[in-house]
Parts: structure tokens; C-alpha cells; sequence
């Protein structure tokens, strides 16, 4: 099963983490967040980002899910592993997420494939239709 990893500006992380949860009705497996405070020691972020990488990888891959391209959250991810063991993209949205958790038995560049379509098939304009009764 391909591991998740969400890497974002605290608290993004932990609040998408509760949003799955509430969705699947418990905190799907082989799912983390890393929330980075403002100012956080970027080695320090290395390290936990690294030992994360590590727990969730069961041979399948990792996917990192980073909140803004250039941020600290994705710049660290740049040197995590191997690109064929660790994917990242950055632009997390719920239907991202969601959509990379119900996929991630497949394999890992799938699982980025079905992501990307959530992120962008879950962006739409909503129509705000007012209908007034006719008395």
C-alpha cells in the first residue's frame, strides 16, 4: 500500500488528517502529517520528514502531499528518496487526498495519476441558483 505523507504550514496537515478521518470514519493506515511551524530548523524538518518517509514506505512508495510549490513544506521533500520510492506534489486539496487514499493499492505513479485528477476535477465553480416562489 502505498504510504501518504501531508507536509504543509501548520496546521493544513493535521486538519486534512482529521477531514479523512471523518470521511473513511477513522484514520486511514499508512497515513502522516508534518505540520511546520513558522521558523521551524529546516534540518530538523529533514529529519522528521526522512523518519516518516521511512515508516510509511512498505516497498510500495511514498506519496508527499505539500500545501504551495517553493514553501518550506516542499522544499524539504526535494531529496526524500528515490523518485521511482517517493512522488511529491504539491496543491493538496480534500479531493486530492481523498482520492490518493482510495487508490493507493495501486502503484505509486497510479496513485499520483488519480491525485492530480482529484485536485483538479474537485475545483469547480458552483452555481448559486436562487428560486423565488411565485405566490
Amino acid at each position: 500500500m502505498v504510504g501518504l505523507l501531508l507536509m504543509t504550514h501548520a496546521p493544513l496537515g493535521s486538519a486534512f488528517l482529521q477531514a479523512a478521518a471523518h470521511v473513511f470514519r477513522g484514520k486511514p493506515e499508512h497515513l502522516e502529517a508534518i505540520d511546520i511551524v513558522a521558523d521551524q530548523n529546516v534540518d530538523e524538518v529533514n529529519r522528521l520528514a526522512r523518519e516518516a518517509v521511512h515508516r510509511l514506505d512498505d516497498g510500495s512508495g511514498v506519496l508527499i502531499m505539500t500545501d504551495i510549490l517553493g514553501g518550506t513544506p516542499s522544499n524539504c521533500c526535494r531529496q526524500l528518496g528515490e523518485p521511482s520510492q517517493v512522488a511529491v506534489i504539491a496543491g493538496i486539496s480534500l479531493p486530492m487526498l481523498l482520492r490518493a487514499i482510495t487508490y493507493r493499492q495501486d502503484a505509486l505513479d497510479v496513485v499520483v495519476e488519480m491525485a492530480l485528477a482529484g485536485g483538479q476535477n474537485g475545483a469547480m465553480r458552483v452555481e448559486n441558483r436562487i428560486r423565488i416562489a411565485e405566490s
